[in-house]
This record gives structure tokens, C-alpha cells and sequence, in this order.
């Protein structure tokens, strides 16, 4: 059934793509909302026969034929954009689970490629003025959103988009295009706390009781948290990296905080622009990495007083800086719950090489 109304939606596309807009603010006018309209509409009325429940968020989450879960309208235009979306192979995708490091490979993905047009060091750098999240975009969460069909066909290459959905469920034109993607994962116990206090802000935003840490692992535990299970997630990307290492880069976030201008420069070699002698003799990658680092980021006028519009409204940019330590969760998960989360990992991870 999902497979039938995602053909009969990509027809929809075929039809608008000549006439949309280059803008993505606005929804669409004429004959293009009208057909946007339907097409959302249609996707919104199948999302809204799955089953739902309450979850580590502050909105219901719905359960997706693949077995992960989100809420509503993320989970629309996530098959608005597997209907619409057409990737280039020159496309570089940022996949993450939320809260395990996409703020920082964002940046770090920004610069690195941008580095030429703006030098880390340069005054007019735009993360002065804007934050990681407007830079490079989400598909689910600022692109195909409110009825809008975005013309992205004349964005400069390297076209570079974010993503939250699970390998099984990304656009097909991803896969299809050849183009890469870069994935981190990161340690499912501060996944869940940083999870968790993520989600805490917008509940108490809402007028909801905050979540106890537990009711949290619970949730996080039993797979219903927003785009999880965090194993499943990770290993799909996982599997897809050993598959075809040349399309999918993995890395890891500890590993990234230990030695981040290693991976800083695996970055720039993945995407095709790597260092030239001049730019390692010059400091370039160093600049990035202090560019990129929390306290640096933290302390920008884009990230204390910036705000970044997504689907569920608008977001303070300072929301996406917490600590961003590893190992914190020893902060507030007893041994006990540390243990489940860690058993879980070990069965799921069992076999596939994978160990965080």
C-alpha cells in the first residue's frame, strides 16, 4: 500500500517540477499549492492510520511499516521528499540520529567544503550570522514542510542536506544518484540524555511535566523515540558503510571529540575536496576544528541570540548546545539502567563488527 501511494505521489512531482519556486519560505501559489496541498494531504492521511503512542517527545510519535518512529509532520515530509526529492550525484547528505553530534558535523561539514569563499578565520564567516541548521538543511524538517515543494535544481554543487530518517528510509533517489552521505552515530546512554533534555525544553514549552530520566531510557529502551530504534539506525548505516565505503562515510562521535582534525580531513577526502600541502602548511584544517568546537560555536551571536525555523516551530539556535561531553550520562543514568542500555547494545551490535 505505501509503496502504490508513493509512485502515484511521485507523478504529482513529475508535474509540478518545471513551475516551482526557488523559495521554500512561503507555501506555494496557483496551481502548485493546490497540488502540494494534495500531496501532503495524502501522505498526512496515511501517516494517520498508523499506530501512535506516547514517546521520549513532547508530540506523539507515529509508528512507520519500517519500524521507527516520528511525529507527524516530520514523518510526511519524509514521503514528500522520497517522492520529490531528486539527488545529485555530486549531493553530499549529513544522517544522523537526533541529538548524536549533527550540530558539529554540520559545521565542520560547512566549512570544510566552503572553506575557500570563507576561511575559517574570516570576520565574514556566515556562522557569525547564522547557525549549522540553516547552513545545511533538513529534508524532513525545513525543506519539505507546510505544503511546500522546494525547487532545488539551481543550488550550486556540492548541494549539501541533513537528514534523521534510517538508511531503509531515505529517499530513494539517494541511493539510486551514487551521492555520499555522512553518518555519525554516538554512545546510546548520552544519545538518551541529550535526548531527553532536548525534548524536556519543548515539553515545558507546551505545558507538559518534564520526563524523569527513566520514563525516558523506557521509551528509549523499547525503540520509541524519535527516528529510532538507535540501534537499528546506527547499524543500517553501518551495513551500508562496509557495503559501499565509498558512498557512506561512518563515523563515530568519541572519536571525533579525541582527534577531530583527523577526521576533518577524512571529511574533506570523502567529499572530494581534500587538503592541499599548502592548506595543512597554512593551518587551515586546525582553523576549522577551533571554527567548529562547542566553545567557540557556543559563544557566537548566531547561536545566543539566532533562531533556526523548523517544522515544529521555531527553534532557539542555543538549544542545540548543551555540553556536548562524552561520557555525561554518568551524570544521570544509575548503574542499573546503564547496564540495560548496554546489554541492548551488546545483543544488537553482536556479529557486525560495530562496537560504541
Amino acid at each position: 500500500m505505501l509503496r502504490a501511494v508513493t509512485l502515484a505521489a511521485g507523478s504529482l512531482c513529475d508535474t509540478m517540477s518545471s513551475s516551482s519556486s526557488m523559495q521554500i519560505s512561503p507555501p506555494q501559489e496557483g496551481y502548485d499549492a493546490k497540488t502540494n496541498e494534495e500531496l501532503y494531504q495524502r501522505f498526512t492521511n496515511l501517516v494517520s492510520s498508523w499506530p501512535c503512542s506516547a514517546a521520549l517527545s513532547n508530540y506523539q510519535l507515529y509508528r512507520h511499516d519500517n519500524g521507527w518512529h516520528s511525529s507527524l509532520a516530520p514523518m510526511v515530509g519524509t514521503m514528500v521528499a522520497d517522492a520529490c526529492f531528486a539527488a545529485r550525484p555530486s549531493d553530499v547528505i549529513v544522517a544522523t540520529l537526533p541529538k548524536s553530534g549533527t550540530t558539529w558535523i554540520k559545521a565542520l561539514l560547512y566549512s570544510t567544503v566552503h572553506r575557500r569563499e570563507h576561511p575559517a578565520d574570516s570576520p565574514g564567516h556566515p556562522f557569525n550570522t547564522h547557525g549549522p541548521h540553516e547552513c545545511i538543511k533538513f529534508l524532513e524538517y525545513q525543506l519539505y514542510t507546510r505544503n511546500r515543494i522546494p525547487d532545488l535544481d539551481e543550488l550550486p554543487d556540492p548541494r549539501l542536506f541533513a537528514t534523521h530518517v534510517p538508511f531503509v528510509s531515505l529517499p530513494r533517489s539517494v541511493m539510486a544518484s551514487g551521492c555520499r552521505i555522512v553518518y555519525v552515530c554516538r554512545d546510546p546512554k548520552d544519545t538518551l540524555i541529550s535526548q531527553w533534555n532536548f525534548a524536556n525544553k519543548f515539553r515545558v514549552r507546551d505545558g507538559l511535566e518534564p520526563l524523569t530520566v527513566e520514563a525516558a531510557a523506557d521509551y528509549f529502551c523499547d525503540g520509541a523515540s524519535p527516528f529510532g530504534p538507535c540501534w537499528d539506525h546506527v547499524l543500517g548505516y553501518w551495513r551500508a558503510h562496509l557495503a559501499n565505503p565509498e558512498q557512506v562515510l561512518f563515523f563515530r562521535y568519541e572519536e571525533m571529540s579525541r582527534d577531530p582534525a583527523t577526521h576533518v580531513r577524512r571529511l574533506a577526502e570523502f567529499v572530494g575536496c581534500p587538503f592541499s600541502v599548502e592548506e595543512e602548511e597554512d593551518g587551515v584544517v586546525d582553523a576549522i576544528v577551533k571554527l567548529c568546537s562547542f566553545e567557540h560555536m557556543a559563544g557566537l551571536e548566531a547561536t545566543k541570540g539566532g533562531k533556526t525555523e523548523l517544522t515544529f516551530g521555531v527553534v532557539e539556535n542555543s538549544s542545540f548546545f548543551r555540553r556536548g561531553q562524552v561520557g555525561d550520562w554518568e551524570n544521570h543514568l544509575s548503574p542499573e539502567t546503564a547496564g540495560k542500555i548496554d546489554a541492548i547494545t551488546e545483543a544488537k551490535f553482536k556479529g557486525s563488527g560495530l562496537s560504541v
